[in-house]
Protein backbone atom coordinates (compact mmCIF):
# COMPACT_ATOMS: atom_id res chain seq x y z
CA UNK A 1 0.00 0.00 0.00
CA UNK A 2 0.93 3.40 -1.06
CA UNK A 3 2.20 5.73 2.26
CA UNK A 4 1.77 9.77 2.10
CA UNK A 5 4.71 11.82 1.88
CA UNK A 6 3.96 13.85 5.63
CA UNK A 7 3.07 17.07 4.18
CA UNK A 8 5.47 18.92 6.26
CA UNK A 9 8.36 16.93 5.57
CA UNK A 10 7.73 17.50 1.33
CA UNK A 11 7.33 21.06 1.82
CA UNK A 12 10.51 21.51 4.02
CA UNK A 13 12.87 19.48 0.54
CA UNK A 14 10.45 22.05 -1.55
CA UNK A 15 11.57 25.30 0.85
CA UNK A 16 15.53 23.56 0.77
CA UNK A 17 15.42 23.52 -2.89
CA UNK A 18 13.26 26.95 -3.53
CA UNK A 19 13.64 29.54 -0.94
CA UNK A 20 11.96 32.24 -2.19
CA UNK A 21 8.85 29.80 -3.22
CA UNK A 22 5.82 30.27 -0.73
CA UNK A 23 5.07 27.02 0.48
CA UNK A 24 2.37 25.76 3.39
CA UNK A 25 0.65 22.94 4.78
CA UNK A 26 -3.06 22.41 4.90
CA UNK A 27 -3.98 19.23 6.03
CA UNK A 28 -2.56 16.89 3.91
CA UNK A 29 -1.28 19.02 1.27
CA UNK A 30 1.51 20.71 0.40
CA UNK A 31 -0.29 24.68 -1.32
CA UNK A 32 2.51 26.49 -3.03
CA UNK A 33 3.16 29.61 -5.58
CA UNK A 34 1.56 28.97 -8.94
CA UNK A 35 5.28 31.16 -10.53
CA UNK A 36 7.33 27.96 -9.61
CA UNK A 37 5.18 25.32 -10.46
CA UNK A 38 6.83 24.16 -13.26
CA UNK A 39 10.60 24.00 -11.85
CA UNK A 40 8.93 22.24 -8.51
CA UNK A 41 7.40 19.61 -10.13
CA UNK A 42 10.38 18.63 -12.12
CA UNK A 43 12.12 18.77 -8.56
CA UNK A 44 9.75 16.44 -7.49
CA UNK A 45 9.93 14.02 -10.43
CA UNK A 46 14.07 14.57 -10.64
CA UNK A 47 14.82 13.98 -6.89
CA UNK A 48 16.36 10.61 -5.98
CA UNK A 49 14.68 10.96 -2.21
CA UNK A 50 11.52 11.72 -3.70
CA UNK A 51 11.27 10.44 -7.57
CA UNK A 52 7.36 11.53 -8.18
CA UNK A 53 7.53 9.66 -11.10
CA UNK A 54 3.87 8.94 -11.78
CA UNK A 55 1.23 11.65 -11.81
CA UNK A 56 -2.14 10.14 -11.21
CA UNK A 57 -4.37 12.81 -11.27
CA UNK A 58 -4.97 16.55 -11.29
CA UNK A 59 -8.86 17.88 -10.66
CA UNK A 60 -9.53 21.56 -10.21
CA UNK A 61 -12.04 23.09 -7.33
CA UNK A 62 -13.79 26.53 -7.66
CA UNK A 63 -13.97 28.12 -4.52
CA UNK A 64 -15.44 31.14 -5.50
CA UNK A 65 -12.57 33.50 -4.05
CA UNK A 66 -9.94 31.72 -6.21
CA UNK A 67 -9.43 28.44 -8.14
CA UNK A 68 -7.04 25.64 -7.08
CA UNK A 69 -5.75 22.99 -9.22
CA UNK A 70 -4.77 19.94 -7.17
CA UNK A 71 -1.91 17.37 -8.07
CA UNK A 72 -2.16 13.66 -6.89
CA UNK A 73 1.83 12.39 -7.21
CA UNK A 74 3.30 8.94 -7.07
CA UNK A 75 6.65 7.39 -6.38
CA UNK A 76 6.67 4.05 -7.46
CA UNK A 77 10.45 3.46 -6.37
CA UNK A 78 9.74 5.11 -3.09
CA UNK A 79 6.07 3.98 -2.31
CA UNK A 80 5.01 7.27 -1.69
CA UNK A 81 2.14 9.53 -2.28
CA UNK A 82 2.03 13.36 -1.90
CA UNK A 83 -1.12 15.80 -2.50
CA UNK A 84 -0.06 19.33 -3.92
CA UNK A 85 -2.00 22.23 -4.82
CA UNK A 86 -1.86 25.66 -6.63
CA UNK A 87 -4.16 28.56 -6.41
CA UNK A 88 -5.54 31.54 -9.05
CA UNK A 89 -6.97 34.27 -7.64
CA UNK A 90 -7.63 36.18 -10.87
CA UNK A 91 -10.71 34.46 -11.61
CA UNK A 92 -11.24 36.18 -14.98
CA UNK A 93 -7.81 34.53 -16.45
CA UNK A 94 -6.52 31.78 -14.36
CA UNK A 95 -3.23 30.53 -15.58
CA UNK A 96 -1.22 27.92 -13.96
CA UNK A 97 2.44 26.63 -15.98
CA UNK A 98 1.57 23.30 -17.71
CA UNK A 99 3.34 20.21 -16.35
CA UNK A 100 3.07 18.29 -19.62
CA UNK A 101 6.75 18.61 -20.33
CA UNK A 102 7.37 17.05 -16.85
CA UNK A 103 4.30 14.08 -16.87
CA UNK A 104 2.77 13.28 -19.92
CA UNK A 105 -0.67 12.08 -18.53
CA UNK A 106 -0.58 15.98 -17.70
CA UNK A 107 -1.89 15.81 -20.74
CA UNK A 108 -5.71 15.00 -21.04
CA UNK A 109 -6.62 16.27 -17.66
CA UNK A 110 -5.19 19.61 -18.28
CA UNK A 111 -7.25 19.98 -20.64
CA UNK A 112 -10.17 18.88 -18.95
CA UNK A 113 -9.67 21.29 -15.79
CA UNK A 114 -9.25 24.20 -18.80
CA UNK A 115 -12.29 23.21 -20.83
CA UNK A 116 -14.77 22.75 -17.43
CA UNK A 117 -13.39 25.24 -15.30
CA UNK A 118 -11.92 27.71 -17.71
CA UNK A 119 -7.94 27.36 -15.85
CA UNK A 120 -5.36 28.03 -18.68
CA UNK A 121 -2.40 25.85 -18.79
CA UNK A 122 0.72 28.15 -19.92
CA UNK A 123 2.78 26.10 -22.42
CA UNK A 124 0.68 23.44 -22.87
CA UNK A 125 1.09 21.85 -26.26
CA UNK A 126 -3.00 21.55 -27.53
CA UNK A 127 -4.92 23.52 -25.03
CA UNK A 128 -8.41 22.65 -26.43
CA UNK A 129 -11.71 21.62 -24.98
CA UNK A 130 -12.28 17.86 -24.50
CA UNK A 131 -15.30 17.39 -23.21
CA UNK A 132 -17.42 20.17 -24.97
CA UNK A 133 -17.92 21.13 -28.46
CA UNK A 134 -15.72 24.44 -29.90
CA UNK A 135 -18.50 26.72 -29.60
CA UNK A 136 -19.38 26.03 -26.34
CA UNK A 137 -19.66 29.25 -23.83
CA UNK A 138 -18.25 29.40 -20.28
CA UNK A 139 -16.95 26.74 -18.19
CA UNK A 140 -19.76 24.28 -16.75
CA UNK A 141 -18.09 23.67 -13.54
CA UNK A 142 -17.66 27.20 -11.89
CA UNK A 143 -19.71 27.53 -9.59
CA UNK A 144 -20.78 31.17 -11.78
CA UNK A 145 -21.60 29.19 -14.60
CA UNK A 146 -25.11 30.11 -15.98
CA UNK A 147 -27.00 27.24 -17.94
CA UNK A 148 -28.44 29.12 -20.79
CA UNK A 149 -31.75 27.93 -22.07
CA UNK A 150 -31.26 26.28 -25.42
CA UNK A 151 -32.63 23.72 -28.08
CA UNK A 152 -30.57 20.60 -29.70
CA UNK A 153 -31.83 18.19 -31.97
CA UNK A 154 -31.16 14.69 -30.66
CA UNK A 155 -32.39 11.47 -32.70
CA UNK A 156 -35.23 13.86 -34.57
CA UNK A 157 -36.60 15.62 -31.74
CA UNK A 158 -36.15 18.77 -30.40
CA UNK A 159 -34.87 19.00 -26.99
CA UNK A 160 -34.66 22.14 -24.33
CA UNK A 161 -32.58 22.09 -21.65
CA UNK A 162 -31.69 24.98 -19.35
CA UNK A 163 -35.22 26.35 -19.43
CA UNK A 164 -36.86 27.77 -15.79
CA UNK A 165 -39.71 25.25 -14.53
Amino acid sequence: MTAPLPPQRLAGYIQAQFPDTAVTVEGEAVVMDKEAWLEVSRFLKDNPTLDMNYLACISSVDYLDYLEVVYHLLSIKHNHSAVLKVRCYDREDPQVPSVTSVWLGADLQEREAYDLMGIHFVGHPNLKRLLTWNGFHGHPLRKDYVLRPSKIELRGSVVEYGAED
